[in-house]
C-alpha cells in the first residue's frame, strides 16, 4: 500500500492541540498516555505524524545521543502508537513508513489497537491484562484465586485498613525505594509524575489508595489515573513490611470494591513478567495484548547503541 499523502510529520510547536486532544478523545482505541498534557510532561521531545485534519493520529516521542534521533517509550507510557477510528492494517503500516528515515533507531510500543499483520514491518505483541468492573463486587470476588482471597482476609484480620485520596508524595517515596538502583534516572522521571499527577488530580482524573497497617504505616499502594472509561494502575509503591500480609492484594481488591457495578475497565498495565502476569491474572483480569516494534537503522559501525 502506498503511504497516503496526507499524512504529515508535525513538529512540536506546531501540532494543534486542541484538535489532536479532541481525536484521543473521541478514538476507539483512546488511551490517556496520548493526550497532549500527558506526552508534554512525560516525553523528552515529541512530534507527530497527523492524517485528514486530526482524523488519525501518531505521537513520537524521541531523544538523541552522539546527534543520532531514535524513538523510544516514556516513563509509565505503556501505549503509543496510531490511534483513530476504523484502523485496520495498511493505515497502521502507512504511519509506521511515514516515520522520518532521521530516527535511526526504534524502541516503541503502539496499543491494543494496532496489533495486525503488516506487509513491510514486523510487530510483536507484548501482554496486558484488563478487568471488567461491570459487574457486582461479589461476583467480581469470587472470580480471585483461593489464595488472593486468602491474603486479603487475613491483611483486613490483621488490622489494615484500606485509605484513598492521601498525599501522593507517600506513593513515590515508597516506589523510589524500589527504584533506587537507578538513581539519577529514577529521581528524573518520579519528578515528571509528580507534576503529571498534580494536573490529572486537578482534572479529577487522579487519585492514591493504600493499605495501611493497625500502626498506620503505608504498606501498599498505588496511583490510579482514569479515561476513556479505563482505570489505570498506573505507580506502585510497597513496603517489604507488607508482603507477608497480603497488603498489594488488599490494595487492588479495595479499589475493585469501591469501583464494582461501574463502566470502568481497570487496567493493570502489563506484564510481560510471569509471575506479574499471574498476579494480575489472580484477580480476574483478561489477556489484552498490545503491538510493540523495535527497528535498528543505525549504521553497522553503530548498532551496539539501544539507548
Amino acid at each position: 500500500m502506498g503511504l497516503p499523502v496526507q499524512i504529515r510529520y508535525v513538529k512540536n510547536p506546531e501540532i494543534d492541540r486542541e484538535k489532536w486532544d479532541s481525536c484521543i478523545t473521541q478514538s476507539s482505541n483512546g488511551l490517556i498516555y496520548a493526550y497532549s498534557f500527558y506526552l508534554d510532561t512525560m516525553s523528552k521531545h515529541w512530534d507527530a505524524l497527523v492524517l485528514d485534519d486530526y482524523k488519525w493520529v501518531m505521537p513520537l516521542t524521541w531523544k538523541s545521543k552522539y546527534g543520532i534521533k531514535y524513538l523510544y517509550q516514556p516513563f509509565l507510557t505503556a501505549q503509543l502508537g496510531v490511534f483513530g477510528n476504523e484502523l485496520n492494517a495498511g493505515l497502521v503500516e502507512s504511519f509506521l513508513q511515514a516515520v522520518p528515515t532521521s530516527f535511526r533507531y526504534w524502541n516503541i510500543n503502539l496499543n491494543y489497537g494496532n496489533i495486525f499483520n503488516l506487509e513491510k514491518l514486523d510487530l510483536h505483541q507484548r501482554v496486558n491484562f484488563v478487568l471488567d468492573l461491570n459487574e457486582s463486587y461479589e461476583k467480581l470476588y469470587s472470580a480471585y484465586r483461593e489464595n488472593i482471597q486468602r491474603n486479603c482476609k487475613k491483611c483486613y484480620q490483621l488490622g489494615c485498613a484500606k485509605k484513598s485520596g492521601f498525599d501522593v508524595q507517600q506513593v513515590i517515596d515508597l516506589a523510589w525505594e524500589q527504584m533506587r538502583s537507578h538513581p539519577r534516572a529514577a529521581r528524573e522521571n518520579l519528578d515528571l509524575f509528580r507534576k503529571l499527577y498534580r494536573e490529572l488530580h486537578s482534572r479529577q482524573q487522579a487519585s492514591t489508595y493504600g493499605i495501611f497497617s493497625a500502626k498506620n504505616e503505608l504498606l501498599a499502594s498505588a496511583v490510579f489515573f482514569f479515561s476513556h472509561n479505563r482505570s489505570y494502575y498506573i505507580l506502585v509503591g510497597n513496603h517489604p513490611d507488607g508482603r507477608t500480609l497480603g497488603a498489594s492484594h488488599a490494595l487492588i481488591d479495595a479499589f475493585i470494591q469501591d469501583h464494582a457495578g461501574n463502566n470502568l475497565l481497570l487496567d493493570f498495565e502489563g506484564s510481560d513478567i510471569r509471575n506479574l502476569a499471574f498476579f494480575y491474572s489472580s484477580f480476574g483480569g483478561k489477556q489484552e495484548n498490545y503491538a510493540a516494534i523495535r527497528l535498528n537503522r543505525l549504521p553497522f559501525y553503530l548498532k551496539w547503541l539501544k539507548k
